[in-house]
């Protein structure tokens, strides 16, 4: 018995050593024998062992220490190795093409250009001091007097006063479709976008203006001698958004600027005078109140309209009041004077001048636009209707003939008036000659000028595939010729005429 008790201890303590516990019993978890096992747990418990002896023989702990070092190490030795002597740096040179060095393909050295002095942007774009300016063209300078001389002549002529056509609207479309564009009638006449564009109304001469983003005013001279008959002044410091000769004496272009000014360039007396000037608010757009052009009306871009008298030796508003709306284009009426017609936010209304100290409340509103509104303008001839554009892509024809009631809509046309932010804004115009015809510009290709019927029917398109290759945000007719001038983006005039 004691033999067997000492064999029996002794594969416990081999049994022990090895991690596995006597076959056929489980370790007591204190001391004492446990229950009987089966041959599975018998045979898990020797895999276990054995897989235990195995990965024990592999040594993996050693070997993951050994390849840590070995990495370290090769890091250190990296860092040192990048690190390189100054005797080891060696220069590179880069190719330089012929003309970055000067050098003709001769390989004879060129001369060195002179060097400008260029001014920068803010002096360029500074708000002009108040007061007159004097009418000196940046552009085409030597000749600036002759060509003055040459304006204030034809603007002093009676010109024959032709009377609103009369002609049936077959004879007109003829008349559009013998308007076209030669390569002589496109020119660039000043430095960056078209804003505003005014024809001259001479009948023997053909003058058109021209107003851009910078505050540039370019006039050119179609029938000038000279290879390029445009001439460039700079009476403002921002956008010049509207322009016009005034009607009783062509000699003034009157223009209005966002920079918070309105001048009146005057070539008999070669200087920029000063109209109108507020400064803490941007001007949109103007128009003559009284037939004489003493008396205007002049929009701002907060919803403010000012009436101005030029008449007063100070260039102070008579009145200014809040429309409650932004305003971007004013218009007066071409009959009775005392209204006008302001255009802003989904807001076109009609306003009596009369009556503006004492409220600011529409006499007519002209509703159903869903979106921001270009322009409004009434008809030349009698102004019973009312034109305006809309960014929500539709060419509105409102009836005005009662200014005491609502204004029906007469025609809606269906035209692409997205013209995204480097275009200028399309303006759709009236013919002055007729009451029932306008033209506005197009986003189709090829590019063109559209003319439209009250009715909607498209009369005519203005293309040419040779001269014409932008889009015309900006047209002007002349008021008794078959003449209209087109200004695109990039400073550039087109004039279409019989």
């Amino acid at each position: 018995m004691a033999g067997s008790a000492g064999a029996s201890s002794g594969l416990r303590a081999a049994g022990a050593e090895e991690g596995e516990a006597p076959e056929g019993r489980l370790p007591s978890r204190r001391g004492g024998e446990g229950a009987q096992l089966s041959a599975y747990e018998r045979k898990r418990l020797r895999n276990i062992s054995e897989n235990a002896r195995f990965f024990a023989s592999l040594r993996l702990f050693e070997s993951a220490a050994r390849l840590h070092k070995m990495t370290l190490k090769r890091k250190t030795q990296g860092i040192k190795s990048r690190v390189k002597s100054p005797k080891a740096e060696t220069k590179t040179t880069c190719r330089r093409s012929m003309r970055l060095q000067r050098i003709d393909p001769l390989g004879i050295p060129l001369p060195e250009p002179e060097a400008k002095v260029e001014s920068p942007v803010e002096e360029e774009h500074a708000r002009l001091p108040p007061g007159p300016h004097p009418m000196v063209a940046t552009v085409q300078e030597p000749e600036t007097d002759t060509f003055l001389s040459i304006w204030a002549k034809i603007s002093q002529v009676e010109e024959k006063k032709s009377e609103k056509s009369s002609c049936n609207l077959e004879s007109y479309k003829t008349h559009l479709r013998g308007m076209v564009l030669r390569e002589e009638h496109v020119a660039k006449v000043v430095k960056s976008r078209i804003y505003s564009v005014a024809v001259h109304p001479s009948e023997s001469r053909t003058l058109v203006a021209a107003g851009d983003k910078w505050g540039q005013i370019g006039v050119w001279d179609l029938d000038s001698s000279l290879e390029n008959g445009a001439y460039v002044f700079t009476p403002h410091s921002q956008a010049v958004s509207c322009l016009h000769f005034s009607p009783i004496n062509p000699a003034h272009l009157l223009s209005l600027s966002h920079d918070g000014t309105l001048r009146s360039g005057d070539v008999t007396r070669r200087i920029f005078e000063e109209i109108y000037r507020n400064e803490s608010h941007s001007l949109s757009s103007f128009d003559f109140l009284a037939s004489d052009a003493s008396t205007l009306v002049v929009g701002m871009w907060d919803g403010k309209v000012a009436i101005v008298d030029r008449r007063t030796p100070i260039p102070s508003p008579e009145i200014s009041v809040d429309l409650h709306s932004k305003t971007r284009t004013v218009h007066v009426h071409p009959v009775h004077r005392e209204y006008f017609v302001a255009a802003g936010e989904r807001n076109v209304s009609i306003y009596d001048a009369r009556h503006l100290k004492s409220r600011s409340q529409p006499v007519v509103v002209l509703s159903g636009h869903t979106k921001s509104v270009a322009s409004a303008y009434f008809s030349p001839v009698t102004g019973n209707r009312v034109v305006t554009t809309c960014a929500d892509d539709t060419l509105r024809i409102f009836g005005t003939q009662c200014l005491s009631s609502l204004a029906p809509i007469l025609t809606t046309i269906r035209h692409n008036n997205n013209t995204g932010r480097w275009l200028t804004r399309f303006r759709a115009v009236w013919d002055p000659k007729r009451d029932d015809c306008f033209v506005v510009g197009s986003m189709t290709r090829p590019r063109q000028v559209q003319a439209f019927h009250a009715s909607g029917e498209l009369l005519h398109s203005f293309l040419s595939e040779d001269y014409l290759n932008s889009v015309c945000s900006i047209n002007s007719w002349h008021p008794t010729r078959y003449l209209v001038a087109g200004g695109n983006s990039s400073g550039r005039l087109h004039i279409f005429k019989e």
